[in-house]
């Protein structure tokens, strides 16, 4: 039985923040984990293969929306879950219930209680920090991975000095305006509307307390707490022969180079048709979503799997 926090003291965003968000017109499904909803929206054909979508920090599954219709449309089912904290899923009130750990107990559940299989994981920023310890919890519930402007960091490599200024930003900023963040992390930048859709989920500074802890999160020493299970999760993807490209942008400072280690080191990542999109920033899926939309389609299509896979 997998060990959860019981949150009874949370936030949840009045559903009239969410009434006019342009281009995502998408229903929101609920499912209730440790006392706490998480949100998430499903479209396309229930018995289609499932591209689960994740989303990282201060973001949510608005993210998504150029790259979901493109998905739909090729003939998947697409799940894009927001993150405990983010989105429409609720905001636990305490520091304290929010870790790394948590959140990777809260979206493995979330992944068994809606009994979901044959899926390819699409994951970025902290979406992969999470997703990749979900499918090291759960390999046998998806076929492939797409790792795009992310990793699995164990705190035993140098950490990018752009990542060291945002971490101290989020901590010490008496002013934290989430859609302007997102703003400079594309490079095409984003419409004022957009802008107020990303600040949606967060009324006030109360609702923002994941997104100001998740920089803290990251493990970037090697006596960080979730060292280990990072490295028991790379022992996994030093096995992983199931099918696994990488899509990282050419203008991402933050973790431009990150793909060259998955490449080298993931057997289902050999012979793969590793992209490089150009062009975007760190949120390629506001930047370019239909082209990377386009190549997932493509990678899947391309890499059918056996039954013994």
């Amino acid at each position: 039985m997998r060990q959860l926090p019981l949150i009874s003291d949370f936030l949840r965003t009045p559903q009239s923040r969410f009434a006019e968000l342009p281009d995502f017109p998408y229903t929101p499904h609920y499912t209730e984990i440790g006392g706490l909803r998480i949100a998430h929206i499903d479209e396309g054909p229930r018995e289609a293969p499932i591209v689960l979508l994740m989303h990282g920090e201060p973001t949510w599954s608005y993210l998504y929306r150029k790259m979901i219709p493109v998905l739909v449309a090729a003939g998947f089912r697409v799940i894009a879950p927001d993150l405990v904290g983010f989105g429409r899923s609720d905001k636990p009130s305490s520091k304290r219930d929010y870790s790394y750990l948590n959140h990777v107990q809260w979206m493995s559940a979330w992944v068994e209680a809606n009994d979901f299989h044959h899926m390819t994981l699409f994951c970025q920023d902290w979406g992969s920090l999470v997703g990749l310890r979900v499918v090291a919890e759960l390999p046998s519930r998806f076929d492939r991975i797409v790792l795009a402007n992310g990793g699995l960091p164990t705190g035993t490599t140098p950490t990018p000095i752009a990542f060291k200024i945002w971490r101290t930003f989020a901590v010490f900023s008496p002013w934290f305006p989430i859609g302007l963040i997102v703003k400079t992390g594309c490079a095409a930048g984003l419409l004022p509307q957009e802008i107020a859709a990303y600040n949606a989920p967060f009324p006030s500074r109360k609702y923002k307390i994941a997104a100001r802890l998740f920089p803290t999160f990251v493990p970037t020493t090697p006596q960080d707490p979730e060292r280990a299970n990072n490295e028991r999760a790379w022992e996994l993807f030093k096995r992983w022969d199931k099918p696994f490209i990488t899509l990282f942008s050419t203008r991402d400072p933050i973790t431009r180079g990150g793909q060259k280690v998955w490449q080298a080191l993931v057997p289902g990542a050999q012979g793969q048709p590793h992209t490089a999109i150009r062009g975007a920033g760190h949120f390629l899926q506001e930047d370019k979503g239909a082209e990377v939309a386009a190549a997932v389609a493509a990678f899947i299509r391309n890499t059918p799997l056996t039954e013994t896979d």
